[in-house]
Protein backbone atom coordinates (compact mmCIF):
# COMPACT_ATOMS: atom_id res chain seq x y z
CA UNK A 1 0.00 0.00 0.00
CA UNK A 2 0.89 3.69 -0.92
CA UNK A 3 -0.26 5.65 1.62
CA UNK A 4 -2.09 6.09 4.93
CA UNK A 5 -4.32 8.85 5.68
CA UNK A 6 -4.32 9.16 9.81
CA UNK A 7 -6.88 11.94 10.90
CA UNK A 8 -7.24 12.23 15.01
CA UNK A 9 -10.89 13.89 15.53
CA UNK A 10 -11.75 15.52 18.75
CA UNK A 11 -15.48 16.43 18.60
CA UNK A 12 -15.55 18.54 15.13
CA UNK A 13 -18.15 15.78 13.57
CA UNK A 14 -19.15 18.12 10.51
CA UNK A 15 -15.36 19.26 9.93
CA UNK A 16 -14.34 15.68 9.68
CA UNK A 17 -17.61 14.54 7.31
CA UNK A 18 -16.06 17.36 5.00
CA UNK A 19 -12.54 16.59 5.15
CA UNK A 20 -13.40 13.00 4.75
CA UNK A 21 -15.16 13.54 1.62
CA UNK A 22 -12.58 15.59 0.10
CA UNK A 23 -9.88 12.71 1.23
CA UNK A 24 -11.56 10.16 -0.31
CA UNK A 25 -11.65 12.11 -3.45
CA UNK A 26 -7.85 12.78 -3.55
CA UNK A 27 -6.97 9.21 -3.14
CA UNK A 28 -9.30 7.64 -6.00
CA UNK A 29 -6.12 6.70 -7.87
CA UNK A 30 -4.05 5.64 -4.90
CA UNK A 31 -3.37 2.35 -3.19
CA UNK A 32 -4.56 4.26 -0.21
CA UNK A 33 -6.26 3.76 3.57
CA UNK A 34 -8.27 6.56 5.84
CA UNK A 35 -7.64 5.37 9.41
CA UNK A 36 -9.63 7.96 11.61
CA UNK A 37 -8.69 7.81 15.16
CA UNK A 38 -11.32 9.65 17.66
CA UNK A 39 -10.09 10.82 20.98
CA UNK A 40 -13.09 10.21 23.29
CA UNK A 41 -15.24 13.01 21.20
CA UNK A 42 -18.60 13.62 22.83
CA UNK A 43 -20.43 14.74 19.80
CA UNK A 44 -21.68 11.83 17.18
CA UNK A 45 -18.34 12.01 15.26
CA UNK A 46 -18.18 8.17 15.40
CA UNK A 47 -21.65 7.13 14.64
CA UNK A 48 -21.24 9.28 11.37
CA UNK A 49 -17.53 7.48 10.25
CA UNK A 50 -19.37 4.00 10.73
CA UNK A 51 -22.72 5.28 9.08
CA UNK A 52 -21.43 7.10 6.13
CA UNK A 53 -17.37 6.26 5.83
CA UNK A 54 -17.68 2.73 6.14
CA UNK A 55 -14.75 1.70 4.57
CA UNK A 56 -12.78 3.99 7.05
CA UNK A 57 -11.11 2.49 9.52
CA UNK A 58 -12.22 3.83 12.58
CA UNK A 59 -10.37 3.46 16.38
CA UNK A 60 -12.37 5.03 19.41
CA UNK A 61 -10.52 6.08 22.46
CA UNK A 62 -12.17 6.18 25.34
CA UNK A 63 -10.07 8.52 26.41
CA UNK A 64 -8.79 11.99 25.32
CA UNK A 65 -4.83 10.67 24.80
CA UNK A 66 -3.94 14.22 23.05
CA UNK A 67 -2.48 14.63 20.27
CA UNK A 68 1.10 12.36 20.10
CA UNK A 69 -0.29 9.54 21.29
CA UNK A 70 -4.03 9.83 19.31
CA UNK A 71 -1.63 9.98 16.72
CA UNK A 72 1.00 7.01 17.42
CA UNK A 73 -1.99 4.76 18.01
CA UNK A 74 -3.16 5.77 14.55
CA UNK A 75 0.31 5.31 12.49
CA UNK A 76 0.33 1.99 14.92
CA UNK A 77 -2.38 0.36 12.88
CA UNK A 78 -1.25 2.36 9.35
CA UNK A 79 -0.32 -0.18 6.22
CA UNK A 80 1.21 2.55 4.02
CA UNK A 81 4.40 3.14 2.81
CA UNK A 82 3.70 6.86 3.24
CA UNK A 83 1.78 8.75 6.27
CA UNK A 84 0.09 11.85 6.20
CA UNK A 85 -0.93 13.41 9.31
CA UNK A 86 -3.93 15.35 8.60
CA UNK A 87 -6.39 17.41 10.70
CA UNK A 88 -9.44 17.20 10.69
CA UNK A 89 -10.60 20.39 10.13
CA UNK A 90 -8.74 20.34 6.48
CA UNK A 91 -9.92 20.20 2.89
CA UNK A 92 -7.32 19.00 0.66
CA UNK A 93 -8.09 18.99 -3.36
CA UNK A 94 -8.18 15.62 -5.44
CA UNK A 95 -4.53 16.21 -6.66
CA UNK A 96 -2.90 17.15 -3.18
CA UNK A 97 -1.54 13.50 -2.27
CA UNK A 98 -0.75 12.62 -5.79
CA UNK A 99 1.21 15.56 -6.32
CA UNK A 100 2.88 15.65 -3.10
CA UNK A 101 4.01 11.91 -3.40
CA UNK A 102 5.57 12.51 -6.77
CA UNK A 103 7.41 15.34 -4.91
CA UNK A 104 7.87 13.09 -2.20
CA UNK A 105 8.96 9.86 -4.41
CA UNK A 106 11.45 12.40 -6.28
CA UNK A 107 13.66 13.13 -3.31
CA UNK A 108 17.03 12.23 -1.84
CA UNK A 109 17.20 12.43 1.47
CA UNK A 110 13.65 13.01 2.01
CA UNK A 111 12.58 13.63 6.02
CA UNK A 112 9.17 14.81 6.40
CA UNK A 113 6.91 17.14 3.14
CA UNK A 114 4.44 19.80 4.49
CA UNK A 115 2.20 22.49 2.02
CA UNK A 116 0.64 25.22 2.02
CA UNK A 117 -1.82 25.98 4.33
CA UNK A 118 -4.42 28.68 3.79
CA UNK A 119 -7.57 29.54 6.57
CA UNK A 120 -11.33 29.60 5.66
CA UNK A 121 -11.13 33.12 4.22
CA UNK A 122 -7.99 31.87 1.70
CA UNK A 123 -5.16 33.53 3.68
CA UNK A 124 -1.92 31.63 3.80
CA UNK A 125 -1.26 30.17 7.30
CA UNK A 126 2.70 31.39 7.82
CA UNK A 127 3.05 28.13 10.09
CA UNK A 128 3.13 26.42 7.09
CA UNK A 129 6.88 26.93 7.26
CA UNK A 130 9.22 27.80 10.21
CA UNK A 131 12.14 27.82 11.94
CA UNK A 132 13.61 25.86 14.37
CA UNK A 133 12.91 27.63 17.82
CA UNK A 134 16.27 28.60 19.55
CA UNK A 135 15.85 30.86 22.43
CA UNK A 136 16.25 33.86 20.71
CA UNK A 137 13.17 33.09 18.62
CA UNK A 138 10.96 31.32 20.87
CA UNK A 139 11.78 34.73 23.21
CA UNK A 140 11.14 37.31 20.39
CA UNK A 141 7.54 34.89 19.67
CA UNK A 142 6.89 35.21 23.21
CA UNK A 143 6.81 38.73 23.03
CA UNK A 144 4.51 39.31 19.99
CA UNK A 145 7.65 39.15 16.95
CA UNK A 146 7.25 35.77 15.35
CA UNK A 147 9.21 37.07 11.85
CA UNK A 148 12.38 34.94 13.15
CA UNK A 149 9.91 32.10 14.04
CA UNK A 150 8.68 31.41 10.03
CA UNK A 151 10.57 30.27 7.23
CA UNK A 152 10.92 33.56 5.46
CA UNK A 153 12.90 32.17 2.96
CA UNK A 154 10.75 30.72 1.01
CA UNK A 155 7.72 32.68 -0.77
CA UNK A 156 4.38 30.65 -0.27
CA UNK A 157 4.51 29.40 -3.21
CA UNK A 158 8.06 28.05 -4.04
CA UNK A 159 9.38 24.59 -2.88
CA UNK A 160 12.12 23.80 -0.67
CA UNK A 161 14.05 23.10 2.42
CA UNK A 162 12.69 23.73 5.51
CA UNK A 163 13.67 22.92 9.43
CA UNK A 164 10.10 22.90 11.20
CA UNK A 165 6.26 21.57 9.59
CA UNK A 166 2.95 21.76 10.95
CA UNK A 167 0.97 18.78 12.59
CA UNK A 168 -2.05 19.42 10.36
CA UNK A 169 -0.80 18.14 6.94
CA UNK A 170 2.72 16.02 7.59
CA UNK A 171 4.02 13.63 4.45
CA UNK A 172 6.64 10.97 6.37
CA UNK A 173 7.38 7.76 5.27
CA UNK A 174 6.55 4.91 7.77
CA UNK A 175 9.76 3.53 8.34
CA UNK A 176 11.00 6.80 9.76
CA UNK A 177 8.32 7.66 11.38
CA UNK A 178 8.90 4.42 13.40
CA UNK A 179 13.16 5.70 13.26
CA UNK A 180 12.13 8.57 14.82
CA UNK A 181 9.56 7.19 17.66
CA UNK A 182 6.73 9.09 16.42
CA UNK A 183 5.69 11.78 18.29
CA UNK A 184 7.05 12.70 21.67
CA UNK A 185 3.93 12.00 23.61
CA UNK A 186 5.42 13.77 26.34
CA UNK A 187 3.69 16.40 24.77
CA UNK A 188 -0.49 16.69 25.02
CA UNK A 189 -1.28 19.43 22.29
CA UNK A 190 1.16 22.10 20.94
CA UNK A 191 5.05 21.48 20.15
CA UNK A 192 4.73 17.89 19.23
CA UNK A 193 5.03 18.60 15.18
CA UNK A 194 8.42 21.02 16.15
CA UNK A 195 9.71 17.69 18.11
CA UNK A 196 9.21 15.31 15.13
CA UNK A 197 10.48 17.50 12.77
CA UNK A 198 13.48 18.40 14.68
CA UNK A 199 14.30 14.76 15.63
CA UNK A 200 14.23 13.96 11.80
CA UNK A 201 16.62 16.84 11.21
CA UNK A 202 18.96 15.83 13.95
CA UNK A 203 19.27 12.09 11.74
CA UNK A 204 20.28 13.99 8.92
CA UNK A 205 16.97 14.05 6.42
CA UNK A 206 15.92 16.92 5.24
CA UNK A 207 12.65 18.79 5.42
CA UNK A 208 10.56 20.22 2.52
CA UNK A 209 8.09 23.18 2.20
CA UNK A 210 5.92 21.77 -0.95
CA UNK A 211 4.35 25.36 -2.21
CA UNK A 212 2.42 24.02 -5.30
CA UNK A 213 -0.65 22.58 -3.78
CA UNK A 214 -3.11 24.26 -1.29
CA UNK A 215 -4.86 22.86 1.64
CA UNK A 216 -7.87 24.42 3.42
CA UNK A 217 -7.19 24.66 7.08
CA UNK A 218 -10.32 25.95 9.45
CA UNK A 219 -7.38 26.66 12.44
CA UNK A 220 -8.88 26.61 15.64
CA UNK A 221 -11.70 23.76 14.86
CA UNK A 222 -9.90 20.94 17.60
CA UNK A 223 -9.23 23.98 19.95
CA UNK A 224 -10.28 27.08 21.36
CA UNK A 225 -7.71 29.73 21.53
CA UNK A 226 -8.93 30.69 24.74
CA UNK A 227 -6.98 31.68 27.84
CA UNK A 228 -5.47 28.94 28.26
CA UNK A 229 -3.80 28.61 24.73
CA UNK A 230 -0.86 30.63 25.74
CA UNK A 231 0.06 28.61 28.59
CA UNK A 232 -0.05 25.20 26.64
CA UNK A 233 1.62 26.66 23.45
CA UNK A 234 4.60 28.15 25.67
CA UNK A 235 4.78 25.07 28.28
CA UNK A 236 4.95 23.14 25.32
CA UNK A 237 8.14 24.92 23.96
CA UNK A 238 9.29 24.90 27.44
CA UNK A 239 9.44 21.06 26.99
CA UNK A 240 10.96 21.24 23.57
CA UNK A 241 13.98 22.93 24.47
CA UNK A 242 14.70 21.09 27.98
CA UNK A 243 14.90 17.89 25.68
CA UNK A 244 16.62 19.33 22.76
CA UNK A 245 19.27 22.12 24.28
CA UNK A 246 21.19 22.90 27.29
CA UNK A 247 19.45 23.79 30.60
CA UNK A 248 19.17 27.44 30.59
CA UNK A 249 17.80 28.90 33.51
CA UNK A 250 17.35 32.67 32.59
CA UNK A 251 14.98 30.95 29.05
CA UNK A 252 13.35 28.78 31.86
CA UNK A 253 12.45 32.10 33.37
CA UNK A 254 11.34 34.31 30.21
CA UNK A 255 8.71 31.75 29.48
CA UNK A 256 7.61 31.65 32.77
CA UNK A 257 7.35 35.29 32.59
CA UNK A 258 5.91 35.20 28.82
CA UNK A 259 3.36 32.96 29.65
CA UNK A 260 1.90 35.73 32.54
CA UNK A 261 2.36 38.69 30.28
CA UNK A 262 1.50 37.24 27.04
CA UNK A 263 -1.45 39.28 26.80
CA UNK A 264 0.11 42.81 27.66
CA UNK A 265 2.32 42.42 24.94
CA UNK A 266 0.46 40.86 21.89
CA UNK A 267 -2.59 42.15 21.20
CA UNK A 268 -5.96 40.49 21.28
CA UNK A 269 -8.47 39.93 18.23
CA UNK A 270 -11.26 42.18 17.68
CA UNK A 271 -14.28 40.21 18.14
CA UNK A 272 -16.08 42.37 15.31
CA UNK A 273 -19.50 41.02 14.22
CA UNK A 274 -19.94 39.86 10.99
CA UNK A 275 -21.90 41.70 8.74
CA UNK A 276 -23.37 40.12 5.87
CA UNK A 277 -24.91 41.90 2.78
CA UNK A 278 -25.57 39.02 0.68
CA UNK A 279 -25.12 35.34 -0.27
CA UNK A 280 -23.71 34.13 -3.60
CA UNK A 281 -23.93 30.25 -4.17
CA UNK A 282 -21.58 29.50 -6.60
CA UNK A 283 -23.29 26.09 -8.60
CA UNK A 284 -25.55 25.85 -11.47
CA UNK A 285 -28.70 25.37 -9.69
CA UNK A 286 -29.88 27.21 -6.56
CA UNK A 287 -30.63 25.22 -3.53
CA UNK A 288 -33.96 26.22 -2.25
CA UNK A 289 -32.86 25.15 1.64
CA UNK A 290 -30.31 27.61 1.48
CA UNK A 291 -33.00 30.81 0.13
CA UNK A 292 -35.24 28.89 3.27
CA UNK A 293 -32.97 28.97 6.06
CA UNK A 294 -30.38 32.33 5.38
CA UNK A 295 -31.48 35.62 6.52
CA UNK A 296 -30.86 37.47 3.14
CA UNK A 297 -31.55 36.99 -0.68
CA UNK A 298 -28.83 34.29 -2.40
CA UNK A 299 -27.72 34.87 -6.03
CA UNK A 300 -26.62 32.15 -8.05
CA UNK A 301 -23.54 32.45 -9.82
CA UNK A 302 -20.83 30.28 -11.48
CA UNK A 303 -17.83 32.15 -10.33
CA UNK A 304 -16.60 34.47 -7.67
CA UNK A 305 -16.04 37.61 -10.58
CA UNK A 306 -17.55 40.92 -9.41
CA UNK A 307 -18.06 39.94 -5.71
CA UNK A 308 -19.10 43.13 -3.60
CA UNK A 309 -18.21 43.99 -0.03
CA UNK A 310 -19.64 42.07 2.88
CA UNK A 311 -21.11 38.90 0.43
CA UNK A 312 -20.90 35.66 2.12
CA UNK A 313 -19.47 33.05 -0.41
CA UNK A 314 -21.13 29.43 -0.64
CA UNK A 315 -19.27 26.56 -2.83
CA UNK A 316 -21.16 23.77 -3.42
CA UNK A 317 -19.19 21.21 -3.75
CA UNK A 318 -21.99 18.90 -5.49
CA UNK A 319 -21.03 20.70 -8.51
CA UNK A 320 -17.66 21.90 -8.32
CA UNK A 321 -13.91 20.27 -7.25
CA UNK A 322 -12.28 20.53 -3.89
CA UNK A 323 -9.06 21.99 -5.62
CA UNK A 324 -11.61 24.60 -7.70
CA UNK A 325 -12.97 25.77 -4.41
CA UNK A 326 -9.72 25.87 -3.22
CA UNK A 327 -8.38 28.29 -6.02
CA UNK A 328 -11.20 30.50 -6.47
CA UNK A 329 -10.86 31.06 -2.39
CA UNK A 330 -7.19 31.81 -2.42
CA UNK A 331 -7.68 33.78 -5.29
CA UNK A 332 -10.67 35.91 -3.69
CA UNK A 333 -9.21 39.76 -2.93
CA UNK A 334 -9.04 40.00 0.87
CA UNK A 335 -10.06 43.79 0.90
CA UNK A 336 -13.73 43.22 0.59
CA UNK A 337 -14.71 40.98 3.75
CA UNK A 338 -15.43 38.37 1.69
CA UNK A 339 -16.76 34.44 4.05
CA UNK A 340 -16.67 31.41 2.69
CA UNK A 341 -18.87 28.59 3.49
CA UNK A 342 -18.86 25.32 1.64
CA UNK A 343 -21.63 23.35 1.40
CA UNK A 344 -20.53 19.15 0.66
CA UNK A 345 -21.47 16.53 -1.58
CA UNK A 346 -25.07 15.10 -0.29
CA UNK A 347 -25.09 16.97 2.99
CA UNK A 348 -27.54 19.34 4.80
CA UNK A 349 -25.32 21.77 6.17
CA UNK A 350 -22.75 24.09 5.13
CA UNK A 351 -19.71 25.30 6.81
CA UNK A 352 -17.18 27.51 7.25
CA UNK A 353 -14.16 30.35 9.24
CA UNK A 354 -14.16 33.78 9.04
CA UNK A 355 -10.53 33.85 10.40
CA UNK A 356 -7.59 31.94 11.97
CA UNK A 357 -8.65 32.25 15.82
CA UNK A 358 -11.76 31.72 16.47
CA UNK A 359 -14.19 28.63 15.66
CA UNK A 360 -15.63 28.30 12.45
CA UNK A 361 -19.54 28.07 11.60
CA UNK A 362 -21.97 24.94 10.99
CA UNK A 363 -25.32 26.04 9.25
CA UNK A 364 -27.89 22.74 8.96
CA UNK A 365 -30.08 22.74 6.12
CA UNK A 366 -33.57 21.89 7.87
Amino acid sequence: MKLSVVILNYNVRYFLELCLKSVQKAIVNIDAEIIVIDNASEDDSCQMVKTLFPEVILIENKTNFGFSKGNNIGVSQAKGDYICILNPDTVVAEDTFTSILKFAENSANLGIVGCKLIDGVGAFLPESKRNIPYVNTALKKILGNSKMYYANHLNKNETGKVAVLVGAFMLIKRELYAKVGGFDEDYFMYGEDIDLSYKVLKLGYDNYYYGATSVIHYKGESTLRDKHYARRFYGAMQIFYKKHFKKNVLFDVFVWLGIRLVYFFRKAPKNKQKQVSKYVFISDKMNNKLKDILTKNVKLQSNTDNLENATEVIFDANKLTYKEIITMLESTKKDKLITFKILPQNTNFILGSDNAISRGEVVVLK
